[in-house]
C-alpha cells in the first residue's frame, strides 16, 4: 500500500494527529544489555517470579518429563489436551470453585464473556475504569444497547444507578432478565481496590430475585492478594456471591494465558459461543506446564513470601515519596491521597512524558500513562513494583522523581539557564 493512496493518507493523518497531541503510543525499545541493566518500574511481574531460580527449576523438571510440549494441535474444541484438562481441573479446585475454563488471555477471557453471556434485555453496569477488553464484548454483545458506568469505586453512585435502573425496569424485580456488574479487584492504572464486599451486599439488597450478577476481572490480583494468591475475592470470603472470576497468568505468575471461573453452565454457554475461544488454537502444552509450575508456587507458600516482602516494598516506597513531597505542589507531582497498599503506584503528574524520560536518563524505566489509556486531565507516570527491587533502588527513584520536580520548577521560574525547554525532553521522545 502507498503511503498516498487514500487509505495511506488516512493513516498518515490519524497517527500525526496523535503526534501532536502527545499520545501516539510506540514499542519501547527492544530488550538489550543496556537496557537490561535498568532498573524496571514498568513490569506486572510483581512477584519477580520470571528471575525466579526457584520457578525456573520447577518449569525444566516438569518439561523434561512431560509427554507434550510443543504446540497444542489447535482449537479447544478440536483437540482437548489432556494437561489443559488437568490444569483446568486443579484450578477449580485451587479456586474453590464449580468449574474452570482456560482462554488464551485475559482479554480474550473478558471479550469472550461479554460479548456472549449477556442476553437481548439484559443490563451491564460497570465502573468508569473498567479494562477496554470488556469495553470490546459489551460492545459485541445484545446487551450494547443497555449499558451504563459509575464512577469509579464511588459506592453512592453504585446503589443509585442500580436503584433508578431497577425503579425504571419493574420486571427486573420479578427476576425477569439480568444485571451484570463488571469491576475489577485492583485496577491496573489506579492501583484502587473495588468495593466487592459493598458491591455485593447492594446487590443482594436492591435485586432480591437474585438476578444481579457480579463479574471481578482479578488479573492484577492474581498471586499477590488472598490466601495463596487466589485473590482479593477468596480474601474477603466472596466467592459464592461472584457469577464468574477472571484469572491472569501472564503478571504476578509469569506463564501466560488466563482463566474463567464460574458455573458448569456458564461453561458450557461460553464454549458454544464465546468465540475468542472457539475460533484459536488453544494455549501450548508448554504455556500449560509454566502455568503449572507457577501454581506449584502459590501452593508450596513460596509465592506468599515473595507477595509479603512486595507490600513491604510498596509500603516503603509510598512513605518515603510522600514524605519527601511536601515542598513539591501536588499540581507537578502527587500521589493520590487514597493510595492504597498497592504494587501499582500512579505518580500524578501534567508531564509524564518529560518526567519518565528523566528517570530513562538515569537508568530507570517507569512508563507515562496518558489519555486514551486514562482519562483526561488524569496523566501519570505508573511505577510498578516487585519483590526483586532494593531499598536503594526504591531510593533512587524517589530521589530522581524529586529532583525532576525541583528542576521542573527552577525552569519555569527562570532560574534554570540553558536548560531544556522540557527536562528529560530527549528521552521523552522515544517514549
Amino acid at each position: 500500500m502507498s503511503a498516498n493512496s487514500s487509505l495511506g493518507k488516512q493513516l498518515t493523518t490519524a497517527l500525526a494527529s496523535r503526534d501532536a497531541r502527545h499520545i501516539r503510543r510506540r514499542l519501547p525499545e527492544p530488550s538489550s544489555a543496556s537496557l537490561s541493566r535498568m532498573v524496571n518500574f514498568s513490569s506486572n511481574d510483581y512477584l519477580s517470579l520470571s528471575i525466579s531460580p526457584e520457578l525456573r527449576k520447577l518449569f525444566l523438571d516438569k518439561l523434561h518429563v512431560a509427554p507434550d510440549v510443543l504446540g497444542s494441535g489447535g482449537s479447544r474444541l478440536l483437540v482437548n489436551g489432556t494437561a489443559h484438562d488437568a490444569l483446568e481441573a486443579r484450578l477449580a479446585a485451587f479456586f474453590k470453585s464449580p468449574t474452570a475454563l482456560l482462554f488464551n488471555s485475559g482479554f480474550d477471557a473478558n471479550v469472550g464473556f461479554f460479548s456472549c453471556v449477556p442476553q437481548a434485555g439484559d443490563i451491564v453496569i460497570y465502573d468508569e475504569y473498567i479494562h477496554a477488553s470488556v469495553h470490546d464484548g459489551v460492545r459485541a454483545s445484545r446487551a450494547r444497547d443497555a449499558t451504563y458506568s459509575f464512577p469509579h469505586n464511588s459506592i453512592t453512585a453504585f446503589r443509585r444507578l442500580l436503584t433508578q435502573i431497577c425503579d425504571e425496569t419493574p420486571a427486573l424485580s420479578l427476576g425477569q432478565g439480568s444485571v451484570f456488574v463488571a469491576v475489577e479487584s485492583l485496577y491496573s492504572m489506579d492501583g484502587t481496590f473495588a468495593p466487592l464486599q459493598e458491591i455485593s451486599a447492594i446487590l443482594d439488597e436492591v435485586m432480591p430475585a437474585g438476578n444481579g450478577y457480579l463479574v471481578v476481572d482479578e488479573a492484577h490480583a492474581t498471586g499477590v492478594y488472598g490466601p495463596q494468591g487466589r485473590g482479593r475475592v477468596a480474601m474477603l470470603g466472596l466467592e459464592s456471591k461472584v457469577l464468574a472470576r477472571l484469572h491472569t497468568f501472564g503478571k504476578a505468575l509469569a506463564a501466560s494465558g488466563a482463566v474463567v471461573l464460574t458455573t458448569p453452565l456458564i461453561r458450557d454457554y461460553l464454549l458454544n459461543y464465546a468465540r475468542p475461544l472457539i475460533y484459536t488454537t488453544s494455549l501450548s502444552s508448554s504455556n500449560i506446564i509454566a502455568a503449572e509450575a507457577s501454581f506449584d508456587m502459590l501452593e508450596s507458600g513460596a509465592a506468599q513470601r515473595a507477595a509479603d516482602e512486595l507490600l513491604d516494598n510498596t509500603l516503603y516506597f509510598t512513605h518515603t515519596l510522600r514524605g519527601r513531597l511536601s515542598d513539591i505542589p501536588s499540581d507537578l507531582l502527587s500521589l493520590p491521597s487514597d493510595i492504597e497498599a498497592s504494587a501499582i503506584i500512579p505518580i500524578m503528574t501534567p508531564r509524564p512524558r518529560s518526567l519518565s524520560g528523566y528517570l530513562l536518563e538515569r537508568g530507570m524505566n517507569a512508563r507515562p500513562i496518558t489519555w486514551p489509556t486514562v482519562p483526561k486531565g488524569k496523566d501519570r507516570v505508573r511505577v510498578c513494583l516487585q519483590t526483586s527491587h532494593t531499598r536503594e533502588e526504591l531510593d533512587r527513584l524517589v530521589t530522581a522523581m524529586i529532583n525532576w520536580a525541583k528542576q521542573t520548577l527552577e525552569e519555569q521560574s527562570g532560574r534554570g539557564p540553558g536548560m531544556r525547554e522540557t527536562v528529560g525532553t530527549a528521552m521523552a521522545s522515544k517514549l
